[in-house]
């Protein structure tokens, strides 16, 4: 027997291992999966994770959602937005249910995750890796936030599941997935010393990094 999500404040239990669907009966509503960053670049390790998201978790879309001024990268050197919004453009062109929400971009100020969930309409599940997802308690509104949606999780390196539902006091949602090396940070360097970041990031990323002088 075994436990795996929360639906409404209700714990689920499984005869036997349970899967990490949302309850079918939200089979007839919107839910959708949210799934920010500053995409600095968006990379291939961003579209696995959407899309193992979108099927596990049998989500309507994915929301890409470009952070527009994001509070906890305060001082550090970031592309601009509308440059890092044409290469999210371009990375969810990649599959018809991506697509990408960019309501941050556009708002003033530092930017939130609550503010974005409360303009959205349907049921939102918010797509984190295990190391971000611990780290909720910190957000603006967090309690707000943790009540208005589900929360689901890929585990990464330094952070389990465990630890992310002892962190935010609730059960969520796991994502199954390979463990991926790359990242955004290490792209930028790559780009920096003067290499292609092909078959790192969607093909039409690559050639708007390189149209762009980007990273260089």
């Amino acid at each position: 027997m075994s436990t795996r999500w929360v639906s409404g404040g209700v714990r689920r239990t499984c005869p036997g291992p349970c899967t990490s669907r949302l309850p079918s009966s939200s089979i007839l509503a919107t839910v959708y999966g949210i799934l920010g960053g500053t995409f600095d670049p968006p990379h291939l390790g961003h579209l696995a994770l959407a899309y193992a998201s979108l099927k596990q978790l049998e989500l309507t879309e994915i929301q890409f959602v470009p952070a527009g001024d994001p509070w906890q990268k305060a001082g550090l050197e970031i592309t601009d937005a509308r440059l890092r919004l044409a290469m999210t453009h371009l990375a969810a062109a990649e599959h018809a249910r991506f697509v990408v929400n960019d309501a941050e971009i556009h708002r003033s100020g530092p930017t939130y995750t609550i503010d974005t969930i409360a303009e959205s309409d349907g049921r939102a599940v918010l797509i984190l890796g295990s190391d971000a997802a611990a780290g909720i308690p910190t957000w603006h509104r967090a309690e707000e936030l943790l009540a208005a949606v589900e929360i689901a999780v890929v585990e990464r390196p330094g952070n389990t599941i465990k630890d992310v539902e002892d962190a935010i006091g609730k059960t969520v949602l796991q994502i199954a997935m390979p463990s991926t090396e790359v990242s955004s940070t290490e792209i930028r360097a790559f780009v920096a010393a003067g290499h292609s970041p092909r078959f790192l990031v969607p093909d039409a990323v690559a050639d708007f990094i390189a149209a762009n002088g980007l990273y260089r």
